[in-house]
């Protein structure tokens, strides 16, 4: 594992894991070496560093490496929260939204999305449905009191929440549009419409393993 003076960031830009440790890490300040990968070519260093072989992942200077997105966001806010992200509410609560994204929510997110990869596939208006229920009406009536998911400030819930409902969104955006929960498209459009969440969508070559500089 080469040695860098600035942490090292395995990513892929449209991974809304790999979206959340971005959004952190820039809103912190946290200055990162980018390393755009290819998941059907993962490169041996990120096999190296972290053997599951997902994003994203961070190596510290240190050597140290977090391999799971969540963890990157609260180290990243350890260092530098300028907009109060982790006390915008009790972490416990904000905690409790990003737990049921991250169980439930997301395998509904993987049939509704794939469902060609299940047999028979699942019929997308039923994933829709459950999805609603699951976490999108949810997260409207939470919205229908205040500006975010948990007060009238933004926090780590909204931020780490935000990609996923994105993902599920762009599946039909026709049906989404559609849908009963007009606090939750303000939320999202306003999120999506932020100087930071476009600065973390730029656009990087994916990283040619064989160069030197990180």
């Amino acid at each position: 594992m080469s040695v860098s003076v600035l942490p090292v960031l395995y990513t892929f830009r449209r991974c809304p894991y790999a979206m959340r440790a971005r959004l952190a890490l820039r809103q912190a300040g946290v200055a990162v070496h980018a390393r755009e990968i290819q998941l059907r070519a993962k490169p041996a260093a990120l096999l190296q560093a972290s053997p599951k072989g997902t994003v994203p992942v961070l190596v510290l200077p240190d050597g140290r490496v977090l391999e799971q997105s969540l963890d990157i966001m609260r180290w990243a806010l350890a260092q530098n929260d300028p907009a109060g992200w982790l006390g915008a509410a009790p972490l416990s609560e904000q905690l409790a939204w990003i737990e049921r994204n991250d169980g439930p929510f997301k395998r509904l997110l993987d049939r509704y999305k794939y469902p060609q990869r299940l047999q028979p596939p699942d019929a997308p208006e039923a994933m829709f449905a459950a999805a609603l229920a699951l976490q999108l009406q949810p997260m409207e009536a939470a919205l229908q009191h205040h500006a975010f998911l948990c007060g009238p400030r933004c926090g780590l819930a909204d931020m780490a929440l935000l990609p996923f409902v994105r993902q599920f969104a762009a599946v039909d955006p026709e049906a989404f549009s559609a849908a009963p929960v007009p606090a939750l498209q303000a939320w999202l459009q306003r999120l999506l419409a932020t100087a930071l969440f476009e600065a973390v969508m730029e656009k990087l070559p994916v990283w040619d393993e064989s160069s030197i500089a990180g």
